[in-house]
Order: C-alpha cells, then structure tokens, then sequence
C-alpha cells in the first residue's frame, strides 16, 4: 500500500481555458507499488493504490520518448455544438436517466441541493455565460451497472475555440472542432507510450464514456473565463457533495470497479472509495506542467485493462475513432 501524496496549498489542477494550464504539482515522496488485492475482504480498509511509474510492461512501446503524431485538424460541421448552459439546472436533475436519479438522490433531498440549483440559475439570468450546456452528458453516456473506469477531473473547461465551447459535460473531453488541450495532448502521449496507441486529430472521449468510462468532474458548471467560479462560493455544500453523492453510490455498487487519480484533487476523495474492492491508481496531473513528475509513464490504461481481464469484464479500447 501507498501513503498519500501531500496536496498542494491551492487547487492548481482545474481544467483551464487551452492555455490556462495548472500549477506544477510538488514531487512525489515516493513512486511505491502494491499489489491489488483480489478480494474485496482484503481491502475492506482501503482499496489497492498504486502510485507513480509501474515496471515496464511487455506490451509497452519500446520508447517512452517516441513523439505523438497528430493529424491535421479535420474539417467539422459545427451546426449541432453545445453552446452555454440554459434553462433551469432543476430540469436537468429532473431529466436524469432514472438509475442515476436513484444515486444522486440522497443530495437532492439534501440540504444543499437548492442553494445550489439557485446559485447556478442567478448566473444564468444575470446574463453569464456558463458552461456546459449539458452538465449531465457524462451520466448520459453510460449507465451505473455499466461503469467500469471513472476518472475524475476538476473544474470544466472555461474557455471556447473560434466560438465553440470546449467543455460539453465530460472531463478532459472537448467538442469536435475545439483543439486539443494540453492535459488531454498528454493523456494520449501516455497512452501511446503504453499500448502504442496514436493520438486521434480530435478531443471527443464520448466513445470512451459509451464503454463504461465515466469521465466526471467534481465540478460540473463554471462560467466563462472564470476557473473554479462555480466552486469558490461553497465551503461545503455545492456540486462537490453532488458528484461526492455519486462517488459514494458508484463506490458501494457491485464492484470492483477502476478508479484514475490523477492530481491531489482526485487522489483527495479516495476515502469515499474505500472498502469495496476497488482499484484506485494515482499519478501526478496530466498538465504540462506535472505531467513529468510522473504521469507520463504510470501505465495505468494497461494496469486498468489487466485489471478489468482479472475480473472477467471487458477491456477499455482506448484507441478513439476519428
């Protein structure tokens, strides 16, 4: 087992604009392995972590320096892209699929559901721009049983491309037609470093999400060019208990599930994964700025794919269509 990685003083691992990048993360005190338990008795007090740079793989690439060649941006029709949230954050909690409905229900009977849902609608009417416009397309794209690999991001992308928004309610993942950013460039190094996989011309992770990788931030709104915006006016409370509520009802399923931890600000809401068996693998933030400091090369798509074969489900194709 692995200690915990000293978080940061500040959150410096937000999802920013294209060239609003994070802080750099401090080293690691440690790159240690464990072995995952196989049983969810074995890791009744906490779940198997793993941390930093795994022993080279027979199936990595035989260079961890081979640069990622990205094809040119292709011509997108744009006529169908997410705009800026409207309407009623309610009616979005209203229109969940019903298995979500069901987890996400011990917050909105909470205390904490309508301040939110009239935080968010007061930016709205005061005529801020909030992104996304589909703050649940996450939970959309896949169902809870089907969960098989959650990563976890921040805050949604802030920015647009040439007046395309790049958040549409899934971390990391951008709009067709918006130009890859920097963390997600070293998501798909690191992948190609792993399965030797290239990295698609574009950013969508939708065909990600279709088999079973839920790719949620801890913060689903933000406003435009305004980081963390919508996560500053809660000490507790906010959308950090919604997505909490979701992680706690995801966590006690029937497992064992993979979860990525990449950042302090992930690797913070492990005690909400504990005790059911689960594989919580954690490395520093993709960001260019911590990327080096571990990320590019922890091997956690392959760890997880093995995991998952142990487990007798369904590999990840990590290799997205263009």
């Amino acid at each position: 087992m692995t200690s915990r990685a000293a978080s940061p003083k500040k959150n410096d691992e937000r999802q920013g604009s294209l060239f609003d990048e994070p802080a750099p993360e401090p080293h690691a005190s440690a790159h240690a392995t464990a072995t995952p338990s196989q049983a969810p008795a074995a890791a009744a007090e906490t779940p198997p972590r793993r941390r930093g740079r795994p022993p080279k793989s027979a199936t990595s690439s035989p260079s961890a320096s081979k640069p990622v060649t990205t094809a040119p941006k292709p011509d997108v029709d744009n006529t169908n892209a997410a705009g800026p949230l409207k309407g009623r954050v309610e009616d979005q909690f209203d229109a969940l699929p019903s298995d979500w409905k069901t987890l996400v229900s011990p917050f909105v009977e909470s205390e904490a559901y309508a301040p939110l849902c009239r935080f968010v609608d007061a930016e709205v009417a005061a005529g801020k721009t909030v992104y996304p416009a589909d703050i649940f397309h996450a939970l959309r794209m896949t169902s809870p049983k089907d969960v098989k690999v959650v990563i976890l991001g921040q805050d949604p992308y802030h920015g647009d491309d040439h007046g395309i928004a790049q958040a549409h309610g899934m971390a990391f993942s951008v709009q067709r037609g918006v130009r890859v950013p920097p963390s997600l460039r070293n998501i798909y190094k690191e992948i190609e470093r792993d399965l030797g996989i290239a990295a698609p011309s574009h950013g969508n992770l939708d065909a990600w999400a279709k088999q079973g990788v839920l790719l949620l931030n801890t913060t689903l709104t933000v406003e435009a060019a305004n980081a963390a915006s919508h996560a500053k006016p809660f000490k507790t409370g906010g959308w950090q208990a919604c997505t909490d509520t979701l992680l706690c009802g995801l966590a006690a399923q029937q497992g064992p599930l993979v979860f990525l931890l990449w950042g302090s600000h992930a690797q913070a809401k492990a005690p909400l994964l504990a005790g059911h068996g689960h594989l919580l693998l954690e490395a520093p933030h993709p960001s260019p700025l911590s990327a080096h400091r571990g990320f590019l090369g922890c091997g956690h798509f392959s760890a997880a794919n093995t995991f998952l074969k142990q487990h007798g489900k369904t590999p990840i194709d990590w290799q997205l269509p263009e």
